[in-house]
């Protein structure tokens, strides 16, 4: 009765917040990509069930309250990557020393990509079953992107040949849309369970010790998945567009590893704030330019263990200090 209730409450508080987005206001927005958190601060305070009825209660609200459409949007977009997550981040199982080894940040980080590539193409899918129907709307999400932000030089060619750009911009831009859109989810999810996580672990409810974040890594069945991705993003219909909603999922996720792994190889070493705070700054500096290079570090991290290699060994009491 206590988990029901908890949920309940949780699943309209998530549903409030999705509901509110039809003001159209900048603060409507914001509140509507909170939605999840009441799910995933359900889910990692009180009982994986909780978070289950958290996810039916704003499921049915939603669907009486705007369509049964809406409803489902809500069920697959909102509540089930909540609370699958925070099931996943506390799954424990005891060792032989009596503790309990938790389930690692790296699979869990894996788990995050794959569940927003999942999310992204099932959303679509609910939206236009139909493929082609989804293509045309994906192109009309790219030229209403390219008209707003991106206009192409005047005064110089025909105008064929400025139909001929722009009918080549509207169809790469509609071919990547799942891909930037799933890259973006994955970062959304990390930062939702960051969130949740703490508001339950100041409340003293967070079953698990919290976690060293550098030290994440993600196990080499994700390159696999990176690569089986590849293969299936130049596919047609929508098994092409889940092998490249995998593809920004999975490119994002290494791009946080690479991260975390700069977080981890530079403790121990004098001038650390600095030198994060230099890489912070270059890398928005860049306009995300030098994210392919900290993915490509991700990725060499999980194929050849590079943070083993650059980390400062540990010094020994016994040692000196250091000169």
């Amino acid at each position: 009765m206590n988990f029901s209730l908890v949920g309940i409450g949780a699943g309209l508080v998530s549903a409030l917040l999705i509901a509110v987005v039809a003001k159209a206001t900048p603060l409507a927005l914001l509140l509507f990509l909170l939605a999840p958190i009441p799910v995933l601060i359900v889910t990692l305070g009180w009982d994986h069930r909780a978070g289950l009825v958290a996810c039916a209660a704003g499921g049915i609200v939603t669907a009486l309250a705007l369509s049964p459409l809406e409803g489902v949007g809500f069920a697959i977009g909102t509540g089930l990557p909540a609370w699958w997550l925070g099931y996943l981040a506390l799954l424990g199982r005891p060792d032989p020393s009596g503790t309990v080894e938790w389930y690692p940040l790296g699979r869990l980080l894996t788990w995050i990509a794959v569940t927003a590539a999942l999310t992204v193409l099932a959303t679509a899918f609910v939206a236009s079953p139909d493929y082609a129907a989804f293509h045309q709307r994906m192109r009309r999400m790219a030229e209403l992107f390219l008209d707003t932000q991106l206009r192409l030089p005047r005064g110089t060619g025909t105008e064929a040949e400025h139909a001929a750009q722009r009918e080549t911009l509207v169809e790469q831009f509609a071919f990547l849309a799942p891909l930037f859109a799933a890259q973006g989810f994955t970062l959304i999810l990390t930062l939702y369970i960051f969130v949740a996580a703490r508001i339950v672990a100041i409340s003293g409810r967070l079953p698990r010790p919290w976690p060293y974040i550098p030290a994440t890594t993600m196990p080499r069945s994700a390159l696999v998945t990176l690569l089986v991705a590849v293969l299936l993003a130049n596919l047609g219909g929508f098994v092409g567009v889940f092998g490249r909603t995998v593809i920004g999922a999975m490119l994002m996720a290494f791009g946080l590893q690479g991260l975390a792994a700069l977080h981890h190889i530079t403790v121990g070493r004098p001038g650390r704030g600095a030198i994060l705070a230099i890489a912070y700054v270059l890398l928005a500096l860049s306009q995300g330019l030098l994210i392919l290079a900290v993915i490509l570090f991700g990725i060499a991290d999980t194929a050849l263990g590079l943070r083993r290699r650059m980390a400062v060994p540990k010094r020994s009491p016994s040692d000196p200090p250091p000169t």
